[in-house]
């Protein structure tokens, strides 16, 4: 069969489609609201009309072949895209992607990686995985796998996973190595770690959760029970939500419940009934009440701007660093055929003092900017600025029935206009920092949280006297 009348026959499916859905419309309806919504149904089916005109001419009249499958694609995403930052159209591929940024565990060869420079770099390597025990170093830029170049972060990954027991043959340079490295691993199942801790001095913990997957709750618990178990009782713990994009909403909700007894964690509110709800505290068997400070910047956003709320508000936690992302809204995924999946904008959330904080972000109780590491060169490079979500296109506001925010000015620093709401996909991508005791010591705002914690001890001590 030849394109121009799989074509053909395609724009008659669409014809038939718009008049047939228009038709179901009125027979659902019924005949005592036809005369309500029919002047809403008329210009739906005039502008469904007028979307198949557009593909006809298109088709007809374009001066290079046209995909109408992607046309369609692209103009179901334009019309999600215009909602709000936040919703989107999914393909097959970013449908399973999201699915595995959720999950546990994938198949890959284990290795954290980011762009720097324009290049795929290794971050590191997951202890105990196929890249850790190939020899694989951070700092190590990949520059093909399976013999192909990398274009991107995206297609890296894509290509390095694959099926357990598969093997995959990936190309490194190395600083102070003349020549391209290669190795050759087998994929096997590396779990994602979302909870990093370690002690930043006897009686002071430290916890990093870089996202909110199904295996945060957990993870952070047996990160706590591991300090607690230890020989210094715990007089303080710092946590670390910079950087944290968000993730799934029971996971931020189940954090928040660790630390709070009783009261509001979050409510959400939608148009729809069954997308309005309040989510409370429940009492823990485990009562952690030690002193907390919760970090915070302008990369944490959506489930981690919840946890820092609930904290903030119940006064359980000193909130530290800078003014949050700013998502205060929450996202269903919906299923749909051939693979696709449809993300879309539900519901506004509320911290439980009724704050929304959309566009608004969560304002730190102790401001602490982050200074960059005391070097010998000097740079004059300006400070990365990070796009928040009043800077973007469409973003919603704080409270319903007063429009779409348009972006005034474009993000300060144009290298930077994704957004950490959309970052990549990643075998397992961290942000760079924060990973060792020795950057932590360099760190400004965790230095500024560990005095402070310090100090309401000694402070405490002295009110016993």
């Amino acid at each position: 069969m030849s394109t121009r009348h799989q074509n053909m026959q395609f724009r008659r499916q669409i014809k038939l489609w718009v008049t047939v859905a228009v038709a179901v419309v009125f027979w659902t309806i019924g005949a005592g609201f036809f005369r309500d919504l029919s002047a809403t149904t008329d210009e739906t089916y005039k502008g469904l009309k007028l979307f198949s005109d557009v593909i006809e001419l298109i088709e007809k009249n374009y001066v290079e072949p046209a995909d109408t499958k992607k046309l369609i694609e692209d103009a179901i995403q334009g019309m999600v895209h215009g909602l709000d930052p936040h919703s989107s159209l999914l393909s097959p591929e970013d449908y399973k992607e999201l699915q595995v940024d959720t999950q546990g565990e994938f198949t890959g060869i284990g290795v954290s990686i980011t762009t720097r420079d324009g290049m795929v770099t290794v971050v590191s390597a997951i202890q105990g995985t196929p890249a850790y025990k190939a020899g694989v170093k951070s700092g190590d830029i990949i520059v093909k796998i399976g013999g192909e170049s990398t274009k991107n972060l995206r297609d890296a990954v894509s290509r390095i996973r694959g099926p357990k027991g598969s093997k995959v043959t990936v190309t490194l340079m190395r600083e102070g190595v003349a020549e391209p490295l290669e190795f050759v691993m087998v994929r096997d199942v590396i779990p994602i770690e979302s909870v990093r801790s370690l002690t930043l001095k006897p009686g002071y913990g430290y916890i990093w959760i870089t996202n909110f997957r199904d295996n945060t709750t957990p993870d952070l618990v047996s990160a706590l029970e591991k300090m607690e178990s230890g020989s210094a009782p715990i007089k303080g713990l710092v946590l670390d939500l910079r950087n944290n994009p968000g993730g799934l909403l029971n996971q931020a909700i189940d954090v928040s419940d660790i630390f709070l007894e009783k009261g509001t964690i979050l409510s959400i509110k939608g148009r729809q009934e069954k997308n309005t709800k309040v989510f409370t505290a429940h009492s823990n068997v485990v009562k952690r009440n030690y002193p907390m400070v919760v970090l915070i910047n302008g990369g944490s956003a959506s489930a981690s701007e919840i946890v820092a709320g609930a904290l903030q508000d119940h006064k359980r936690a000193v909130v530290m660093g800078t003014t949050s992302f700013g998502k205060g809204s929450v996202q269903n995924v919906e299923a749909l055929r051939d693979g696709y999946g449809l993300k879309l904008t539900i519901a506004r959330y509320y911290t439980p003092n009724g704050r929304s904080i959309q566009a608004k972000g969560i304002e730190p109780d102790i401001e602490v900017k982050q200074e960059p590491p005391r070097t010998k060169e000097k740079t004059t490079r300006e400070p990365l600025v990070m796009p928040k979500e009043k800077d973007l296109e469409n973003h919603l506001d704080a409270e319903p029935g007063k429009g779409i925010k348009k972006s005034k000015e474009p993000p300060a620093d144009k290298s930077s206009e994704k957004t950490p709401l959309e970052q990549p996909a990643h075998e397992e991508e961290v942000p760079e920092g924060l990973v060792n005791p020795e950057r932590l010591e360099m760190d400004t705002q965790v230095k500024r949280a560990l005095e402070t914690l310090i100090s309401f001890d000694i402070f405490k001590g002295l009110q016993q006297k």
